[in-house]
């Protein structure tokens, strides 16, 4: 088996202050891809920076404060990469990835983005770039007998299923029509991805795994889906179960985002 989980922990020394260390340590993943970590490894105490039990990995963006993505794998990765190859991103702590057995598994923060501003021009940037990759990193693990999982926060709801209040969020960043049809070439043929959790649980609402921090959101499950589990269609047939692990309440969050936990059979 193979357990991987998923989160935007929306800082990492805050999310420690707030029950992540806890969370943690009860954990039965064998994996665990963080996002917006918004530290560098010399700010994080020793506890959060090398759990007990864990290999972990950090790439932190040049911008102090930002971005940052992190994996804690119980087995120490075969290879590491940070970036994919696009130097307008290189430092920009939104993409690592690591080489365990049998599969290539990464932690993606895509940029947000705001329609209409150059924060949106960075994310359709980071876009066009990564596409291509998504597909030659396929063909390149296919041919050294590996899969592909790239978990994340993407910042797109790809289908109404996945935003509650999708008609008030169709001119905004993370549903904009040219988003969703991205996603949706990520998840053809020709790139050859898969949805995991959208495959397992089709004709459900949500699961959401954001929901703002203004109003009564969370309590109202009035959320998005925006943080995947997206693998190459071998692996993506292997899974067994996902789960989103809500918090029980408002006061029990750790980050505003929820944690996305996939099981996968072992490769026959």
């Amino acid at each position: 088996m193979l357990t991987v989980t998923s989160v935007n922990v929306n800082g990492l020394r805050a999310a420690a202050r707030k029950g992540y260390l806890p969370w943690l340590a009860g954990s039965a993943a064998d994996a665990v891809c963080l996002q917006e970590v918004r530290a560098e490894e010399d700010q994080l105490p020793d506890e959060v920076r090398a759990p007990a039990g864990w290999h972990a990995v950090y790439a932190p963006a040049a911008a102090r404060g930002r971005a940052g993505v992190a994996l804690l794998t119980r087995q120490e990765p075969e290879a590491v990469r940070v970036g994919f190859g696009e130097p307008e991103f290189e430092s920009s702590g939104r993409y690592l990835e690591a080489d365990l057995p049998g599969v290539t598994l990464a932690s993606l923060y895509l940029p947000s983005g705001q329609a209409g501003t150059p924060k949106q021009d960075e994310k359709e940037r980071f876009m066009a770039a990564f596409l291509p990759y998504l597909t030659a990193l396929r063909h390149r693990a296919a041919a050294a007998g590996r899969e592909v999982l790239i978990c994340g926060d993407w910042n797109i709801a790809h289908q109404e299923a996945d935003l509650r209040n999708w008609r008030a969020n169709r001119t905004n960043s993370g549903f904009l029509p040219e988003e969703r049809a991205w996603l949706t070439r990520v998840l053809a043929p020709a790139c050859g991805y898969a949805d995991v959790v959208r495959g397992l649980h089709p004709d459900q609402d949500g699961p959401y795994t954001w929901w703002s921090y203004r109003g009564r959101a969370f309590d109202n499950d009035t959320g998005w889906r925006i943080d995947y589990h997206i693998a190459t269609p071998g692996l993506a047939a292997r899974a067994l179960k996902a789960e989103v692990e809500r918090a029980p309440s408002h006061p029990e969050r750790w980050s505003d985002h929820a944690p996305v936990t996939v099981t996968y059979a072992p490769a026959v």
